[in-house]
């Protein structure tokens, strides 16, 4: 297997399509606005020079893994080879199970198709296509380039031929693959969104504020980064996505999210990607700043 379809060329899908490329495989990346795909070129291209800097690769690797990638608006021309896609689109059901319903159009037959969502079901995106035992999830962890795991999520029909060549592929990346079965939120969001929830609901109801809440974590959780800057990171309307998926599949009032991060999220106040979340993010600059609101 050589040729990969990656949908999406946002933070994770330029990840997916940088990884694959560097290992070798020939990536078509597709977005329907070229100046996404532009920019996500560019996102890569300045990855690839931190790794250059650091050592990590030559000039020559950076050159070739830029070389290995294409673009395309049209995902029917952008998939007609390929031999594994990964859709890594807005965590949006609607918006996958409507490209599911034309990949399994668009494909080979023997084509794979892999979802890289962090919380929607695979048995529920497979109903669409003709090919339940090829549909697959392979949710890779952000930033994709630096973080080890892959959750490879079994759908009900999803063959062992199918999860074994996707292990194998996640090896090839140098990544390490974990199974899991398809239950809402799988492994990695069911034990975390809860957390970043709880944390949000600590800091509504006066109980610690931004810094507060995540230096415990840090210190006394040995946490890399607190549940407040990393709702920040992954995007305040992902996790809001998220806990949704978590709370209409279980029906467990556990899952509701937090008032204020539905509020957070009606705002505009997304965190990282929109400049302002828990903490302020200013281009070019590292200091952490709590955001004004949650100023003492």
């Amino acid at each position: 297997m050589k040729n990969i379809s990656v949908i999406g060329s946002g933070q994770m899908g330029n990840g997916i399509a940088h990884v694959f490329a560097q290992n070798g495989f020939k990536v078509t990346m597709i977005d329907i606005r070229q100046e996404a795909l532009d920019k996500a070129i560019q996102t890569i291209s300045a990855n690839l020079d931190r790794q250059v800097a650091k050592a990590l690769i030559t000039e020559e690797v950076k050159q070739q893994t830029l070389a290995n990638i294409q673009v395309n608006t049209s995902l029917k021309d952008g998939v007609a080879a390929a031999e594994l896609v990964v859709e890594a689109a807005t965590e949006n059901i609607e918006l996958k199970l409507n490209i599911f319903r034309d990949l399994d159009q668009f494909t080979q037959a023997g084509c794979i198709l892999a979802s890289n969502t962090s919380s929607i079901s695979i048995t529920k995106i497979a109903s669409v296509t003709k090919r339940g035992d090829k549909v697959i999830g392979m949710h890779f962890m952000n930033p994709v380039p630096v973080m080890k795991l892959v959750e490879v999520i079994r759908g009900y029909n999803t063959s062992d031929e199918v999860t074994k060549l996707i292990f194998d592929i996640s090896k090839q990346l140098g990544k390490v693959p974990v199974e899991v079965n398809d239950y809402p939120g799988f492994i990695a969001n069911r034990i975390l969104m809860p957390m970043i929830n709880e944390s949000i609901y600590s800091l509504y109801e006066g109980v610690a504020g931004v810094e507060e809440i995540d230096t415990v974590m840090k210190l006394g959780m040995a946490h890399p980064m607190g549940p407040l800057q990393l709702a920040d990171f992954i995007g305040l309307d992902t996790c809001l996505s998220i806990l949704r998926v978590l709370h209409d599949g279980f029906g467990n009032p556990k899952y509701a999210p937090c008032p204020l991060l539905v509020n957070m999220v009606v705002s505009g106040n997304l965190g990282v990607k929109s400049g302002q979340g828990f903490y302020k993010y200013t281009k070019g600059s590292k200091d952490l700043v709590v955001a004004d609101n949650f100023k003492k």
